[in-house]
């Protein structure tokens, strides 16, 4: 688990720099392509529909972006389409970032991010968004899915988060009177594709972990069969270790259902006094607000402590596994689902990903839509989710094409 994520200290607020030149003179310079370059391996960007965005901000509209998030690079990227709309922006951004030293602080403050606590209640960071849309100052980005996938072609369960501050903002910004400009979303659809030798990076990765598993590495299997047989001896080592019972003749998916149940079935009953239903991610969040809070400090026992780092380890695990699409390389076994899913087993297994580089990002703005004051009574789902939802699936087929099928 990367530990990372979880900061044991006390969350204060951090800021976006409100000034507009710091992000000028970064895109000026190119940092944040020469930062996607070296540290992520993107070499060729390309934005699609930033006329829509810019269409948009010229109307008067506040805008909020929901893009799909597969990788770390996708903030960066969206630099790219603030050049070409012109625009500077601001991201929702998970506080841990912000406390990595101060150059990578300043830096992501920089270029306009603010810091939200995911492992609690963070009002100020809500408020903070909600100000931003309500007053136009200038597009706000917030990943919908909450961390990345790895999973370019697939959308994980979306946050209602978005959906919220988007229809507070546009409730206040009616009341006040604030111009004839509407609060607008634009879900954007991110997607990169691989251009290198997709056997060489992913052979070399496949190698590492099974020499890890103490097998000889299965050089003579197909590149698709290989990455199906260590996915299968990664998910049963961590069925032994968590004695999982596994259901005779279960698929794929049904055994992942079965390991996140019996990861978190027990951690909800405690936490939470009864089982959870619903997307993985509101349900990992629920109990890390319950588990995480008290750590913070030097006042807690430390069997107690460690107890609650095993229950966390619990909740990453569930996450990880419920990450990897049933058939994902086999029913369609292009380029770049075989290396996001190669990559995904190295970070799952190491808390490490090498760059491989060789990557094009590619990102395309949808058609805007309006965000309503009002919210229909006794549904179950969030309309608005649901809208962007569905635009940003449409999306991702589309641009599927985009990937080379392998044809080793």
């Amino acid at each position: 688990m990367q530990r990372s994520i979880f900061i044991e200290k006390p969350y204060k607020f951090v800021p976006a720099i409100k000034a507009t030149w710091p992000q000028k003179v970064y895109r000026a310079l190119k940092l944040h392509r020469i930062t996607l370059r070296r540290r992520e391996g993107v070499w060729d960007q390309e934005v699609r529909g930033a006329e829509k965005l810019r269409a948009s901000i010229d109307a008067g509209h506040a805008v909020l972006m929901t893009p799909n998030h597969p990788r770390l690079a996708d903030p960066a990227h969206m630099h790219n389409l603030g050049m070409e709309a012109s625009c500077p922006l601001y991201f929702m951004a998970s506080w841990h970032l912000f406390n990595q030293g101060a150059m990578i602080r300043f830096v992501v403050r920089m270029m306009g991010a603010f810091s939200v606590n995911r492992e609690g209640m963070d009002r100020t960071a809500i408020d903070h968004a909600i100000e931003i849309l309500k007053t136009a100052e200038r597009p706000l980005v917030i990943f919908p899915e909450g961390t990345t996938s790895r999973t370019n072609d697939r959308l994980m369960s979306l946050m209602d988060g978005p959906s919220f501050i988007a229809r507070t903002a546009a409730k206040r910004r009616a009341k006040e009177g604030l111009g004839s400009g509407k609060v607008v979303v634009h879900p954007v659809a991110i997607k990169y594709v691989f251009q290198g030798d997709v056997d060489k990076a992913a052979g070399a990765v496949l190698s590492d972990i099974e020499s890890r598993l103490s097998w000889t590495p299965q050089t003579d299997l197909p590149l698709v069969d290989r990455i199906v047989k260590v996915g299968d001896a990664l998910l049963k080592i961590k069925e032994l270790q968590y004695g999982c019972p596994v259901p005779e003749g279960a698929t794929l998916r049904q055994r992942q259902t079965n390991m996140v149940n019996h990861l978190l079935h027990p951690l909800e009953e405690e936490w939470l006094g009864e089982v959870q239903e619903g997307g993985i991610q509101v349900r990992i969040k629920s109990l890390r607000v319950k588990i995480f809070p008290d750590m913070i400090g030097d006042t807690m026992e430390l069997a107690e402590r460690k107890r609650r780092w095993e229950h966390l380890e619990r909740t990453y695990l569930a996450q990880q596994v419920d990450c990897y699409p049933e058939q994902y390389v086999t029913e369609h076994p292009s380029v770049d689902r075989l290396l996001e899913t190669v990559e995904k087993f190295e970070e799952d297994f190491t808390d490490k990903c090498r760059v491989h580089g060789h990557l094009k990002a590619i990102t395309v703005v949808g058609d805007p839509i309006e965000v309503s004051i009002k919210r229909e009574r006794g549904l179950d789902y969030d309309p608005l989710m649901e809208q962007i939802r569905e635009r940003l699936e449409a999306m991702l087929l589309e641009l599927q094409p985009e990937s080379k099928m392998y044809d080793g």
